[in-house]
């Protein structure tokens, strides 16, 4: 059985608009379900530990899809979501692969969180599959190899497009750009249309485009992980 890591935002305020932020429900429930459905044993983790925040607008009714309402009716997977792990107490020895689903909140949090660079840095050297979606690949962009590269460097990534933030509003609200935080450490940055499932596998390294890409990076992982069984 393979376990895996899903790590989320603690981080819940939209810059200085007064608004709501978080983790985006549909990037993590397709990913959830995807890896439970395959037998695979989920963690859910968090900067902070407990409830991560949750995004308002990805519970409007019109960013629903079967499996945030599958998630929304899972009293197991809600209550596992209240009491999420502390980074700080966890090793990638005792998981097989990572997952980060998006939402802005990861702009905030968890592009220069040490505990998480560090346990992207354990997966990236134990050879294991490292994945994220929509905004979550940020915190990809500081993690380095072992002989101090960043990761994203000269390897096929993508992530939130700068077209897509502008269609949101938000491009100068956010404290960074996917996109150019991406091209500035040297990634092979890639993108489909706006709103289209778009994801990218460079070896162990995956990452999703937007909200409608998360099953697909989801399926990625979970082939990245039979091909290392089988090496």
């Amino acid at each position: 059985m393979s376990r895996i890591l899903i790590v989320l935002t603690s981080h819940n305020q939209l810059g200085a608009t007064g608004r709501d932020t978080g983790f985006w429900l549909e990037e993590l429930a397709a990913p959830y379900y995807v890896f439970k459905d395959a037998g695979a044993e989920v963690t859910l983790a968090s900067p902070k530990g407990g409830q991560p925040p949750l995004d308002p607008k990805s519970d409007d009714p019109d960013a629903q899809s079967d499996a945030t309402r599958r998630f929304k009716a899972d009293r197991a997977a809600n209550l596992e979501l209240a009491g999420t792990a502390s980074l700080d107490s966890l090793s990638a020895t005792d998981f097989d692969a990572v997952f980060y689903p998006g939402g802005h909140g990861p702009l905030w949090d968890l592009v220069d969180n040490k505990a998480s660079i560090r346990l992207i840095e354990e997966f990236w050297e134990g050879g294991k599959p490292v994945s994220a979606v929509c905004h979550a690949p940020i915190a990809l962009v500081n993690a380095k190899d072992q002989n101090g590269q960043y990761i994203v460097k000269d390897r096929e990534v993508t992530g939130f497009t700068n077209s897509e933030e502008e269609a949101v509003g938000l491009t100068q609200i956010v404290p960074l750009l996917v996109e150019d935080a991406m091209i500035a450490r040297g990634a092979k940055y890639s993108k489909g249309d706006d709103w289209q499932s778009h994801a990218c596998q460079d070896g162990n390294l995956i990452t999703g485009q937007n909200p409608g890409s998360s099953e697909a990076v989801a399926n990625l992982v979970l082939a990245a992980l039979a091909k290392n069984r089988k090496a």
